[in-house]
């Protein structure tokens, strides 16, 4: 998971040093993992609207296939409620960029959707646990250092430090209402459903145990 380097609502954006790092992170995992791991995409979501890439996202797409023609790009639309069940619902859609223009013309882009398929997982291996973990501190940091931005000494007043206090409190609140409470929420019960597990396999080996010592 990658600090946001522009928190527009309307963009994102991935540094070339971001993309490096992520290359070497691959090839970290394939050590710790024994498994062959390399960067395959890029995701990122669009809260509240559609999950179709736009034409930014697609043109970003494309100049990543020229790097790797089997680059793919993810994007979740999420925070949409369902108002008949109110529960929250997430949208998700694999895509790549095919250059509709004539020979001889400048490229024109447009979406190429490509299937895939979400494998269920029951167990929650370590590195995917520590990118959990990393998340709200991630948000925390981009919240932090805009506030400490925010206070440099030649723009400062009492008015002005009270409002960006106000300002970073509030946002720190919301990330832990939307997020830390929900995951900490999460990992309790995986905890929890762990501990049932672990006792309901020692009960099956002390039977097993039973039935040999017969």
């Amino acid at each position: 998971m990658l600090r946001r380097s522009d928190k527009c609502k309307d963009r994102v954006e991935i540094s070339p040093e971001q993309l490096t790092h992520a290359a070497s992170e691959a090839e970290r995992l394939a050590m710790e993992t024994g498994r062959p791991l390399r960067v395959l995409g890029w995701y990122h979501s669009h809260p509240h609207i559609t999950v179709w890439p736009s034409h930014v996202d697609v043109q970003t797409q494309a100049m990543y296939q020229m790097m790797d023609e089997g680059f793919v790009g993810l994007i979740f639309s999420c925070f949409h409620d369902d108002k008949t069940t109110n529960q929250g619902h997430v949208t998700v859609t694999c895509f790549q960029s095919t250059n509709q223009s004539p020979e001889g013309e400048p490229p024109m882009y447009e979406r190429l959707e490509i299937p895939f398929h979400i494998v269920k997982n029951d167990t929650l291996s370590e590195p995917c646990l520590q990118a959990m973990i990393q998340l709200p501190r991630i948000l925390h940091e981009e919240e932090e250092d805009a506030y400490n931005q925010a206070q440099l000494p030649e723009s400062s007043d009492l008015i002005t430090d009270i409002h960006n206090s106000a300002v970073f409190t509030k946002s720190v609140c919301h990330q832990l209402e939307v997020l830390t409470g929900p995951l900490m929420q999460c990992l309790y019960s995986r905890l929890e459903k762990n501990h049932n597990k672990l006792e309901s396999l020692q009960r099956e080996k002390e039977k097993l145990l039973q039935v040999l010592s017969i």
